[in-house]
């Protein structure tokens, strides 16, 4: 009885061995295919950007009201809504730039003092008070062309925060026209 038992075990394994060996020879071997779409990896931009003329697209701007009034910007100072500033994800903190209305033509000059916005397809979030300045309170959005009027940075901000430049690239990017994306 246990001789049955083993052999039935041994009968078994031997037909499992047989399948496996038969399912590996006839399997078709899987070759790496290649991938459709080349994929190429941007080097760093290690220069300044170049100055545009009228060909750079403006971007779209937002304003902050007076609910976030007295709150800590990423300058450490408090937010006014009746100051001229902004908050922008990829210029300095301390720089200055002049903000113009697309449909208005209207400008104002506002400092860098948070980061944001926070909401996706905007790049500049104003205070109250440049807000009204270039007159786009009553939409809320806007689009704006930038022009970087000065260099100055906050010394918390690393000095090639925008697009890479090192400091002495920022100076000689003194005025000049900007699309931030």
């Amino acid at each position: 009885m246990a001789n049955d038992w083993r052999l039935n075990v041994r009968s078994v394994l031997a037909l499992m061995s047989l399948a496996l060996a038969t399912s590996c020879s006839t399997q078709q071997e899987l070759q790496p295919q290649p991938s459709p779409i080349p994929y190429a990896v941007a080097a760093p931009r290690l220069s300044a950007p170049q100055a545009h003329t009228n060909t750079s697209k403006g971007v779209t701007a937002s304003y902050q009201g007076d609910a976030y009034a007295g709150r800590r910007t990423a300058s450490g100072e408090r937010y006014d809504p009746n100051a001229l500033t902004a908050a922008s994800s990829t210029l300095p903190i301390g720089s200055s730039v002049m903000v113009t209305n697309s449909s208005t033509g209207r400008s104002v000059k506002v400092r860098i003092n948070d980061r944001g916005p926070n909401v996706h397809g905007r790049s500049l979030d104003l205070s109250k008070r440049a807000a009204e300045e270039i007159g786009m309170t009553k939409k809320g959005v806007a689009r704006v062309q930038l022009k970087r009027v000065d260099s100055k940075t906050d010394n918390s901000e690393p000095a090639n925060s925008i697009e890479g430049s090192s400091s002495a690239e920022t100076e000689k990017s003194n005025s000049q026209d900007y699309s931030v994306r």
